[in-house]
């Protein structure tokens, strides 16, 4: 393979869309990230063992989806402290966090360091919470210069806050358009974890 990329999910696991893009990943041997809410986790947790199961990383995101500068500094403490521990419950010790929004303050970097978590943003947003067809979002990509050595693309598998849609139907799509381009392009997928050397 001449490079890497690492697809994410934020905002689940979602009971409907969270095992379609599973056995979309499944398909292509493919492996990714997906940062969840603790609470969804918690909720569904035959959905986490089968990610860990399938080589897939498990990563924070956050207990409830508020912009981390919308909060005190006790409060994104009280959020972390919490969530780590609503995983820890069910067996999931994160290593990788991705502050909702991507907003991230002086409160989530210090707090980052303190728990051993590294932060990751992306380098490219698909935007499949606007509900736009996975064709556009596709050549959007396409159009700024397709898939390349290193990306950290940005998807969700559940509905979060600010979505405009009623589904991820799109983003299951757009998840078997990129890994079929990635493959066609001999380009590997991986964990943010496993390919550290990517940019964040």
């Amino acid at each position: 393979m001449s490079g890497t990329v690492a697809l994410t999910y934020d905002d689940g696991p979602d009971r409907v869309w969270t095992p379609r893009v599973l056995a979309t990943l499944r398909r292509h041997r493919a492996r990714a990230t997906f940062f969840v809410q603790a609470r969804r986790a918690a909720a569904h947790r035959d959905l986490i063992e089968e990610m860990v199961a399938d080589g897939h990383e498990v990563g924070f995101h956050c207990l409830d989806h508020v912009r981390h500068s919308h909060r005190s500094w006790d409060g994104v403490a009280a959020d972390v402290e919490i969530g780590i521990g609503v995983l820890a419950r069910i067996g999931v010790e994160p290593r990788a966090w991705r502050a909702p929004w991507g907003i991230e303050t002086d409160a989530t970097r210090l707090l980052a360091g303190r728990h051993g978590l590294r932060l990751w943003g992306w380098n490219v947003d698909t935007h499949d919470w606007r509900g736009d067809a996975a064709a556009e979002m596709f050549d959007a990509l396409a159009a700024q210069g397709g898939l390349r050595e290193g990306d950290v693309i940005l998807m969700h598998d559940g509905l979060g806050p600010g979505a405009r849609r009623d589904d991820c139907a799109e983003t299951v799509a757009l998840t078997e358009l990129l890994l079929a381009r990635a493959e066609r392009s001999d380009l590997a997928t991986a964990s943010v974890s496993a390919a550290e050397g990517m940019p964040a």
